[in-house]
């Protein structure tokens, strides 16, 4: 380590904190969807122009890709942040809370964003220093299926950037603003989206025995797919099978309704028992419906890869943060049954996705992602975006 840079670094951060706050407050206030993110795309190429930053845009229609150093034939250390909110109301009261009513950056995307960015103008203060080039990758819609990981790798990100390594991070409001959180190998889970309809013969419900009631078969077949877990699943590989919508088309008091429709999520931690899964869920969905005279109609929507943090390079990344922050800031995090589209980008090249603490010290700002109320202290913006920069000067 050193320390002269380490010192240099940390004040550059600490005088682009004020203009990094206003960034990620602006980014606050005007969320946009997954795959829409047109104004805040235009945003960050302003801000970059103005800053010098050169950049390639419209990855994705709305992603982009800004280097330091010379990229063209070079190996070159990756940093990704995405760019999309969610479909949520806020309910904050604050002074930047969201101006598109129904959208909010619930998840700390606009954190994320900031951050890079903030790691960005401080690379390139100290382009001297690196080792090989630095591409800051704005990627477009992590949180709708397919992901904007898979669309911009096949669009060519990895013909057109030999990236050799790739970190990205994501606010946790479990730790506090200035921690870090690290987790080597199997990080996140895989996601599947499930999508079942259940088939009956409607009729009044004082008269059944005319009627085929899809409720009575549906609801066999929700405790019957609680036990596909429990009963065909290795206990020691998490996995999670959670039905959360449930919905009839007609019905009342009085009527049994023709069909149901049920939504839910698949998650695991292991690619061979999720195919597996797959093709029991389908046949318990199949059987469960003809034992109780429905049909059932399954669709399974293929969503995020297992995220697998390479555990070398992942090791490195927690050692250098180390030599920047107190070690009792940098913390072993445990494996989440949640998912991220950056699992795509580990599939190519060894990376670590690391978690970055938001809530105030005195337990405020520690609302869960994805809800109305999610806020961060914004102090966690000066350690993201240092913790990005110094990793980009000093893993190898």
């Amino acid at each position: 380590m050193n320390p002269e840079l380490k010192s240099l670094l940390l004040q550059k951060a600490k005088e682009l904190l004020p203009s990094i706050i206003e960034l990620r407050r602006h980014l606050h206030q005007h969320p946009e969807l997954s795959f829409q993110e047109f104004e805040t795309s235009k945003f960050i190429k302003d801000f970059l122009t103005r800053h010098q930053i050169e950049f390639e845009a419209n990855w994705v229609r709305t992603g982009l890709v800004a280097s330091i150093g010379e990229t063209k034939g070079n190996p070159c250390f990756a940093l990704r942040a995405d760019m999309d909110a969610l479909p949520i109301v806020e309910q904050n009261t604050v002074d930047y809370t969201s101006a598109n009513h129904g959208v909010m950056h619930a998840c700390g995307h606009d954190v994320h964003t900031s951050c890079l960015i903030g790691a960005l103008l401080i690379l390139k203060t100290f382009e001297r220093e690196l080792a090989q080039p630095v591409i800051g990758i704005f990627q477009p819609g992590e949180e709708k299926l397919p992901g904007g990981a898979s669309l911009m790798i096949s669009e060519g990100l990895f013909d057109q950037y030999q990236i050799s390594k790739i970190i990205g991070l994501h606010v946790q409001p479990t730790m506090k603003a200035g921690e870090l959180g690290f987790c080597p190998g199997q990080s996140m889970a895989s996601s599947d989206e499930l999508y079942i309809t259940v088939k009956g013969k409607g009729g009044h419900a004082a008269m059944p025995h005319l009627a085929v009631d899809p409720i009575v078969a549906t609801a066999r077949l929700i405790t019957t797919l609680q036990e596909l877990v429990s009963r065909n699943n290795n206990p020691f590989s998490p996995s999670v099978l959670t039905i959360g919508k449930v919905n009839t088309v007609g019905g009342a008091t009085n009527v049994i309704p023709d069909e149901v429709k049920l939504e839910g999520t698949f998650r695991a931690m292991d690619e061979t028992w999720r195919a597996r899964a797959h093709e029991l869920i389908q046949k318990i969905c199949y059987e469960t419906a003809q034992a109780n005279g429905c049909e059932a109609i399954v669709d399974i929507r293929i969503g995020y890869p297992c995220l697998v943090n390479d555990e070398v390079f992942t090791a490195q990344c927690k050692s250098v943060a180390e030599d920047l922050w107190d070690d009792a800031l940098v913390k072993d995090f445990p494996a989440r049954m949640t998912s991220e589209d950056f699992a795509y980008y580990l599939q190519k090249v060894p990376g670590c996705f690391f978690r970055l603490g938001t809530s105030s010290v005195d337990g405020s700002k520690s609302n869960s992602v994805h809800t109305p109320q999610f806020d961060i202290d914004e102090q966690a913006l000066f350690t993201g975006m240092a913790s990005l920069a110094w990793m980009a000067l000093n893993v190898k």
